[in-house]
């Protein structure tokens, strides 16, 4: 949420944004606000089409090429209701940042690897021990 309006933003290595903004500032009183990205996998780094929508209704949505192809480190933190880290986008806040309103529920679905990337995934895990001795 930025001044009312409900917003997605995507940091790929502080490189590239991408940003799904509604187009309005939610009235007052309880929302539910949903972003559903489809993946283009099988395979790491591929793009995706991403949906964000207010009580059903879809206000945005935007196809990008890649995303980050390997996990973040564990410096960088999944926050919720505060950004404590590297912040997601400068412009709209500095961290430490922290949402003033209240959320009720947080969701977040994850699907499995399939049998192929789960063995890039181990492959890759090995790699990098192989590496590191």
């Amino acid at each position: 949420m930025l001044k009312g309006k409900p917003i997605f933003v995507y940091n790929f290595f502080d490189v590239e944004r991408f940003r799904w903004e509604g187009p309005a500032a939610l009235t007052p009183g309880k929302h539910t606000i949903v972003f559903d990205f489809k993946y283009d996998g099988p395979g790491f780094g591929k793009g995706g089409s991403g949906v964000l929508s207010v009580d059903g209704k879809e206000v945005a949505s935007k196809t990008i090429a890649h995303t980050i192809p390997f996990v973040e480190t564990i410096y960088e933190t999944f926050d919720v209701g505060v950004d404590t880290r590297t912040g997601v986008d400068d412009n709209d806040y500095q961290p430490p940042f922290r949402f003033t309103g209240k959320i009720d529920k947080l969701t977040v679905r994850l699907t499995p690897l399939n049998a192929t990337e789960e063995h890039h995934l181990q492959g890759n895990i090995q790699e990098t021990k192989n590496r590191a001795h």
